[in-house]
């Protein structure tokens, strides 16, 4: 791996309009403010996904958005990283999880798809499970709620209220990562939480 290659950076979510504000389009949403924060336009329609290059904490980074719905991100993906020959330890996905309170944060090194269906389309994609990814929480659905309409559903008010300050823990999260490692990145913000009652 060479100084000059590039750290990709994923955020996953349903492409349209009708989905902007929804629960499962948190990884979208993080990486859009990463993005505005860096001033690197997300503008340019690429191997099915939405994509902007710039730099990220003085490495070269590539922003994406796939555009092929949650369930086939792993197409975009293996695109991406196949043209611009991106090793697997320069990639972060930035997704949503139903297992983790709302605003709660945990980055991991590698591991499963633990039942979100982007992460799994990623993984076929790739043939490895060994790759980072910043898991989001956006807590259990209420009462008896299918959780494929609760994601769906955008955040609720409350949620609303505190959710710039979730995004921008997710950015200083990515920003760690880039700086300093997975580790160091997963000691400081694994396990917080944006509390629903401050």
């Amino acid at each position: 791996m060479t100084e000059n290659t590039p750290y990709i950076i994923v955020g996953l979510g349903n492409p349209g309009r009708e989905y902007q504000h929804n629960r499962h389009n948190v990884g979208f949403m993080v990486v859009d403010q990463l993005a505005e924060s860096a001033g690197i336009p997300i503008r340019r329609v690429s191997f099915r996904a939405l994509i902007g290059k710039g730099s990220l904490d003085g490495q070269p980074a590539i922003l994406a958005k796939p555009q092929t719905f949650m369930n086939d991100s792993g197409t975009a993906v293996a695109a991406i990283m196949r043209y611009h020959k991106i090793p697997f330890e320069n990639l972060l996905v930035v997704h949503d999880d139903l297992d983790l309170p709302f605003g709660c944060l945990r980055l991991r090194p590698e591991g499963s798809a633990g039942g979100q269906r982007g992460m799994a389309s990623i993984i076929k994609q790739l043939n490895t499970q060994v790759f980072a990814r910043l898991r989001v929480g956006i807590g259990r659905p209420p009462g008896r709620m299918d959780p494929r309409d609760y994601v769906l559903h955008d955040f609720d008010v409350s949620e609303n209220v505190l959710l710039p300050e979730v995004l921008q823990s997710a950015m200083q999260a990515i920003h760690m990562f880039l700086l300093n490692g997975i580790e160091q990145a997963m000691n400081a913000y694994n396990g917080r939480v944006v509390d629903k009652e401050d």
